[in-house]
């Protein structure tokens, strides 16, 4: 059986670091390791305007933004195959096909739905007037499980890398998978979830310090933010509130600093920068003792970020190109690329 993975993120805004550790990364290093067959990097518009259906503009300007952070990270258009889910009519078709094969109950039992309902302040039973919270949870955003399972059979994926977050929802697609096997005959490829490798990765917490970094929450650090942009927001970060003075004693579990350097420090980032200390161990335990500042870690933070972006220096040429190459290229219509054919005559009636 082919080796297949396809992944994607929904074009709301830009893409943040939250989706550089949690997916982007490991897609990279995916595609460059000659592993899999194929690799399919979908711009989820569609489940986009499930809760956006109010603005398709701010959806249709976003799929050019997350589509220039693809590129500016090192995903490669001549290895992977980036396309548009509103290109491919045939995965709403079979969305609708699947909606038969779940329940209500099913869909409400669903974690992840629950969280996103509830982060995204939809309520059946607002009041009147109540401006905290939306009317109404739309029948496309309560449905978006059967949706994602769509987009990941319709290509026959083998895996999907994606947040721990989103585990729930390949269980719900693997359920599909049975369901509709059992039903028709072995037809669809059940498949398996991909994990970040560095438990630092799982789930990147907010410069606020909030469990999710999220646009909505204003507590994203973007991969389109300028080296200025990056040290502001790295210096307004949350870190041990009762660490008040220098020489406090400091706590490292739950502080977003700290969290940070777990995620993207590496060795001779201490010789470079910091060379009073051989490694983040020695630096935790000072923190511990007391007698280190949020500052000085947090100068070190920026100074890894920063190296991490000249690493990859080409990233700003890259999206600048893509920008212009983008913009010339809009009006040429391209075909949409569509799933493989076996798909398209095992669930025709």
């Amino acid at each position: 059986m082919a080796k297949i993975i396809l992944t994607g993120d929904r074009p709301t805004g830009r893409l943040h670091l939250g989706h550089f550790v949690g997916s982007l990364r490991r897609r990279v290093e995916l595609q460059n390791s000659g592993e899999f067959d194929e690799i399919f990097i979908m711009i989820a518009d569609a489940q986009a305007l499930t809760d956006n259906a109010d603005n398709p503009e701010k959806v249709r300007q976003n799929i050019i933004e997350v589509a220039l952070d693809y590129l500016s990270v090192g995903l490669d258009p001549a290895k992977s195959t980036l396309f548009i889910q509103s290109q491919v009519a045939e995965l709403c078709e079979l969305a609708f096909y699947y909606m038969n094969l779940v329940t209500v109950q099913r869909l409400q039992r669903n974690p992840t739905v629950k969280a996103e309902i509830a982060l995204r302040g939809f309520a059946e039973g607002a009041a009147e007037g109540d401006t905290t919270q939306r009317q109404g949870i739309p029948v496309g955003f309560f449905t978006y499980p059967i949706s994602q399972a769509s987009d990941i059979t319709a290509f026959r994926a083998t895996t999907v890398p994606v947040g721990e977050d989103q585990e729930p929802m390949i269980e719900q697609t693997r359920e599909i998978v049975h369901k509709f096997n059992a039903v028709y005959g072995e037809t669809l490829v059940e498949p398996e979830i991909l994990l970040p490798e560095n438990a630092a990765c799982m789930r990147l917490p907010g410069t606020d310090g909030k469990a999710k970094m999220s646009k909505s929450l204003n507590n994203c650090i973007y991969l389109s933010d300028t080296a200025e942009e990056v040290k502001k927001k790295v210096m307004g970060m949350y870190t041990d509130p009762d660490h008040l003075r220098v020489e406090d004693p400091g706590k490292v579990e739950g502080n977003t600093v700290f969290t940070y350097l777990d995620a993207f420090s590496r060795p001779e980032h201490f010789s470079k920068y910091l060379p009073e200390y051989a490694s983040l161990d020695e630096l935790k335990a000072h923190y511990r003792r007391g007698g280190l500042g949020d500052v000085k870690v947090k100068r070190l933070l920026i100074s890894t970020r920063c190296s991490t972006r000249s690493a990859n220096a080409a990233a700003t040429t890259r999206r600048a190109s893509a920008r212009c190459t983008t913009s010339s290229a809009k009006a040429r219509p391209r075909p949409a690329q569509r799933p493989p054919k076996p798909w398209r005559t095992s669930v025709r009636p």
